[in-house]
């Protein structure tokens, strides 16, 4: 909970800034009237909107679980940056448009100097507001977070982008330049979008996350106990913040419930050591079969029926199969 109502207050700042950067945005345009400084506050406009569709995301995940949402509410995060995703889509289509409607019907550049000004404060406090968005959202796992961070930062290149153009047109007097570069930019815009909706499917889809599971599996490899003798069918589902994970974990047949349970918690802690608090684990537990001895680095066991032979590393190719490790 404590990470939930963290997120929400970098999240409300967030909003808060790119309010505040949008409406300086428009004062460099009314001062300049350059379709490139109008493509910078369409985009701010869409910072502003996902800003606020951001806090109200992160509001309901942040409850509680309840009886209809027995895993509580972190799913609405993957739909809340895809609505993002599809908002920058939006206006990256809009700037392509305008930039068009520019070359066709061109107009007089006024004020360019103090205009680039305010627009390049703009990109450094959206650079610094997207960085922090992106570390405090991958500490957090908060998808909201980091799709706020990468919008804001890719908002900072595409902002410097059009601050070349405009300085490149402020020196040749050349003004289809500010044309051209808006039209660049809603293509690195558009695609920026892209790849937000997709990880927001790919979140509401349950797509394994490699990354978390190779630095998962590393991690347990690392810390292994000799009564671990196998992991599989393990499992890993985001809500949101909050990681679901479970798997079976294989250990001596003769030790009693509560031996085997002092294992679980032992994978348990080690797991919450790592994540914190935003880890959900649930571990089955087996008992070694006769195959199990080839692999079973407990040396001093005194119902061995096979000779140890090899120990078996642990992948996620073979810790995610639901079957249990032999030679």
């Amino acid at each position: 909970m404590q990470k939930a109502s963290h997120n929400l207050r970098i999240q409300i700042l967030i909003a808060l800034i790119s309010t505040s950067l949008f409406i300086i945005k428009v004062i460099a345009w009314y001062m300049t009237h350059s379709v490139a400084i109008l493509t910078d506050a369409l985009e701010s406009i869409v910072n502003v909107v996902a800003g606020m569709i951001g806090i109200y995301s992160l509001y309901i995940s942040a409850k509680p679980r309840d009886d209809d949402h027995p895993y509580g509410h972190g799913k609405v995060e993957f739909i809340s940056s895809g609505i993002e995703g599809i908002l920058i889509t939006v206006a990256g289509l809009l700037i392509i448009f305008e930039s068009i409607d520019n070359l066709i019907h061109p107009h007089t550049i006024k004020q360019l100097d103090y205009g680039l000004i305010l627009v390049f404060f703009t990109a450094g406090v959206n650079y610094g507001a997207g960085a922090l968005c992106i570390r405090v959202g991958k500490k957090n796992n908060s998808l909201v977070l980091i799709a706020s961070g990468r919008h804001l930062q890719s908002d900072t290149w595409s902002t410097l982008g059009i601050i070349t153009g405009l300085l490149l047109l402020l020196f040749t007097q050349i003004y289809w330049i500010d044309s051209a570069v808006a039209m660049i930019f809603s293509f690195l815009i558009i695609f920026t979008g892209y790849k937000i909706v997709r990880t927001s499917i790919e979140g509401i889809m349950d797509k394994a996350d490699t990354e978390l599971l190779h630095k998962m599996v590393q991690m347990l490899n690392l810390h292994r106990r000799e009564n671990w003798i196998d992991l599989h069918n393990l499992r890993i589902i985001k809500y949101g913040g909050t990681i679901h994970l479970d798997c079976h974990l294989t250990v001596p047949w003769y030790l009693n419930v509560h031996e085997a349970h002092r294992e679980i918690d032992q994978l348990s802690g080690l797991v919450k050591k790592e994540y914190g608090e935003s880890v959900e684990l649930f571990v089955h537990s087996d008992g070694c079969l006769d195959f199990s001895c080839r692999i079973c680095t407990r040396f001093d066991c005194k119902v061995r029926k096979h000779t140890f032979e090899k120990k078996v590393e642990w992948t996620i190719g073979n810790i995610s199969t639901n079957k249990k490790h032999q030679i």
